[in-house]
């Protein structure tokens, strides 16, 4: 699929041509653990065992680097796995990492309690402010990591700023491209060395299915990250890739109806009396809103708010919805809300990371507009 089609054309295509013995549009799901060889070492296609490749992972793979403008996409078991794999694959024990001090609660969890066991050191900066990135940095520093949209606090960082100081300083910068998604924002064309993704989130887009990505656009990255995706073995399954397939086909189309209903969404929220601050890159209000509109190409479907009456009255607000389920994960097609602080975010409590009591979260899913604003109105008690 060229690279010049539209982002749903090469979303739809890229690496999904019609299957050449019986045309069949949708790549098939290759359940297969092993290929017949052609004699010894005669690999039909470059396969030979599904761990190493597989061809329904193969057409992921290659529409998650064309969607993503990259060269080379890694498809995961899960997300965890996906960050997990960029740390060893680049990293080695003694070397240091920025990351943001809003970061998602299981990326925490694996600087804090899996690589810092293996040596790797860390330094959590808030990745909104430049100059404290940069005092972070140490002459071990190899990698800036963040997020942006931040989970669950919604801060943005400017990805080119945050490239050119980690180049300047021979580190590489790694964007959690999660919560934007590759059709609302490409860290890539913007000076990231690698992307990484949840696909379980909005990629995959129906909350069936839990899934990772890694995308380069640099085979000096793509080759270390090729052999430990193989060597350490956490690779997305065949139906897994499918399903992710599945969901990417109809990837823009979501997101505009997300982001829809987030902006009605904010903006009902700002305006409410039992509401003390709403985090979402598209208001006016937000920090990050200029620099949000300059990298994004609209501002998402995730939306946190801060409950005025306090933490059990937040808590209590999750338990009233109808139509928003009490749930974790986000990106699906249905409405979510959650309270971080007990929830997604538990992992970080006590630490420098710990998010707001009172804080709620939103994903905002593709349902009727009317019926998400009237069951906020209503579990908000007004």
């Amino acid at each position: 699929m060229h690279e010049a089609h539209g982002f749903s054309t090469r979303a739809i295509h890229a690496g999904q041509e019609p299957d050449p013995l019986t045309g069949a549009v949708v790549p098939p799901i290759y359940a297969t653990s092993t290929y017949k060889q052609d004699g010894v070492g005669g690999l039909r296609g470059g396969y030979e065992y599904s761990r190493s490749g597989n061809p329904t992972r193969t057409a992921l793979e290659t529409c998650l680097a064309s969607i993503e403008g990259g060269a080379r996409g890694f498809a995961f078991a899960s997300g965890l796995a996906a960050e997990d794999t960029v740390l060893r694959a680049l990293l080695k024990p003694g070397d240091h990492v920025i990351i943001p001090n809003d970061a998602y609660g299981g990326t925490f969890r694996l600087f804090d309690k899996v690589a810092a066991r293996w040596g790797l050191r860390y330094t959590a900066a808030p990745i909104t402010d430049l100059d404290a990135v940069a005092q972070s940095l140490d002459q071990g520093t190899r990698m800036i990591w963040v997020e942006t949209p931040t989970n669950p606090l919604l801060n943005i960082a400017d990805i080119a700023e945050l490239a050119a100081l980690a180049h300047q300083n021979d580190a590489i910068l790694v964007v959690d491209n999660t919560f934007a998604s590759p059709y609302l924002q490409q860290p890539l064309a913007l000076g990231a060395d690698v992307v990484v993704h949840s696909t379980t989130k909005y990629l995959g887009g129906h909350s069936d299915v839990v899934g990772g990505a890694v995308v380069v656009d640099d085979e000096v990255l793509a080759e270390p990250i090729a052999f430990h995706h193989n060597s350490m073995g956490a690779v997305a399954g065949p139906f897994d890739a499918w399903l992710t397939l599945r969901g990417i086909k109809t990837l823009a189309a979501r997101m505009d109806r997300h982001c829809d209903n987030a902006e009605a969404i904010a903006e009902f929220l700002a305006g409410h009396d039992a509401v003390a601050e709403v985090r979402y890159p598209g208001l006016s209000t937000h920090p990050g809103h200029d620099v949000a509109g300059k990298q994004m190409k609209r501002y998402g479907g995730m939306i946190s708010f801060r409950h005025k009456h306090g933490e059990e009255a937040a808590v209590e607000m999750c338990s009233r919805t109808e139509v928003f389920t009490l749930g974790e994960s986000l990106g699906g097609v249905e409405s979510l809300i959650e309270h971080p602080g007990r929830m997604t975010h538990a992992s970080v409590a006590g630490s420098a990371l710990e998010v707001p009591s009172d804080l709620v979260r939103l994903s905002v899913g593709i349902e009727d507009p009317g019926d998400l604003l009237a069951d906020l109105r209503q579990a908000l008690g007004s």
